[in-house]
């Protein structure tokens, strides 16, 4: 990985050469630096590693965050697109889709390492396309909305979320025609999936699962006044947690999972609850400093697993793993069905222990390889909505509903 910087340069080195890291550093605490004379003043008397030491946020953890700001802005919104090296065949192999911000660098060097160890034994280009998940979706929807013809779609998809992939007019009028096929050949999933609330094997054998995306609750304990810390998802709905919760609603992937999920378990009158319980909206690297907040702090904020790793060591801010289960998206891989045997050296590398340990380790995104230690406490489970909620119900409809519902009970600006 290059190195852009060093742990020991000060904070107006890093912002002076980079000036798109100047927005990280203030979304997690670091005001001073919004203005060029403070940024001036303060940042040269202190370094990176001394200012988070100050803060207790993980300098490992943030230096991913402005690894993967200043890659994007020096590479462009299409850095991941790549071909490797041409040969007389035509008959290409197409990689497209979004990887979780903080693992997206690792995996891609994974995958340009992989391709170049093997490219030699075959007679086939790889181009793929991995955009950082910060981009949305929308790009991907428009290539598969607009296109019937499977034979002209990529041959692998790798995203979270829901719409994507079960929306009759995206992903599902392929699923349909039998398109795709699991290839991965995990017959059983990581053993931390195994409770009550979960089989995420396909049993079609469609979709392939590589890892999830856990929400979790990150608790201001100084704001409970007197409230028991939530424990539940049905804690949550509770009248006294009524505009107290921050959620990931910009994280369209997690907050329709969460959507979905809520919807499964208590009914739509629980979506109108959970509206009715939003104070705000925040990024997750706000939500780790929303105590800092001067009013309007949230009591709860629901946020991905990843950015717990920031919450300020023996600060007022409690991360709690719902007793009945982390709400999950999951991050599918989808296959071309006619492809797989020419496909299967792909299929093998995003579903090893290698790229498990990257999802795992470095973004806290457990992963579905048995032979992955995702170092999760015992008892913790997993949400999500089964795959018999998905064949047997119009998912892309119900997230539609479900944001409707949402949106027309909230209180609050947003």
């Amino acid at each position: 990985m290059e190195k852009y910087f060093d742990n020991e340069d000060t904070l107006f080195d890093i912002c002076d050469k980079y000036p798109e890291t100047i927005p990280v550093f203030v979304a997690n605490g670091f005001a001073q630096m919004e203005n060029a004379e403070k940024r001036e003043s303060f940042g040269k008397t202190i370094s990176l590693s001394f200012a988070l030491k100050l803060k207790k946020i993980n300098i490992d953890s943030f230096s991913e965050l402005l690894i993967e700001t200043i890659k994007q802005e020096r590479e462009g919104v299409d850095s991941s697109l790549r071909v490797v090296e041409k040969k007389k065949s035509e008959n290409s192999i197409r990689l497209e889709g979004l990887l979780p911000c903080p693992v997206r660098i690792p995996l891609l060097e994974q995958l340009e390492g992989f391709i170049k160890e093997n490219k030699d034994n075959w007679d086939y280009d790889i181009e793929y396309n991995l955009k950082a998940a910060s981009m949305g979706l929308d790009w991907l929807k428009e290539l598969v909305q607009k296109e019937d013809d499977a034979d002209k779609l990529p041959d692998v998809f790798i995203s979270a979320g829901f719409d994507l992939f079960f929306e009759d007019e995206l992903m599902g009028k392929f699923k349909k025609k039998d398109v795709f096929a699991d290839g991965t050949g995990m017959a059983k999933f990581n053993s931390d999936f195994d409770n009550d609330y979960i089989s995420l094997v396909d049993p079609k054998r469609h979709y392939s699962i590589i890892g999830v995306v856990p929400a979790v609750f990150l608790v201001n304990k100084a704001e409970l006044n007197g409230r028991d810390v939530p424990r539940t998802w049905a804690d949550i709905l509770k009248p006294e947690f009524k505009e107290s919760v921050s959620l990931p609603i910009g994280d369209f992937d997690l907050f329709n999972a969460i959507l979905l999920n809520i919807e499964k378990m208590y009914g739509r009158d629980a979506i109108k609850k959970l509206g009715q319980s939003l104070i705000s909206s925040m990024h997750p690297s706000e939500m780790v400093k929303s105590d800092r907040k001067k009013k309007n702090k949230p009591t709860v904020t629901i946020m991905p697993y990843f950015f717990t790793k920031m919450v300020k060591v023996g600060g007022t801010m409690e991360a709690v793993w719902p007793e009945d289960g982390a709400i999950i998206s999951p991050i599918f891989m989808l296959t071309k069905k006619a492809k797989l045997a020419q496909l299967q050296p792909l299929i093998d590398l995003f579903s090893s222990v290698k790229v498990g340990e990257i999802l795992s380790h470095k973004g806290l995104f457990p992963s579905t390889v048995p032979e992955v230690d995702n170092r999760l406490k015992e008892g913790n489970k997993f949400q999500w909505i089964g795959w018999d909620f998905i064949y047997n119900n119009d998912v892309g409809k119900i997230i539609e509903e479900c944001n409707a519902e949402f949106n027309a009970s909230i209180n609050v600006e947003i």
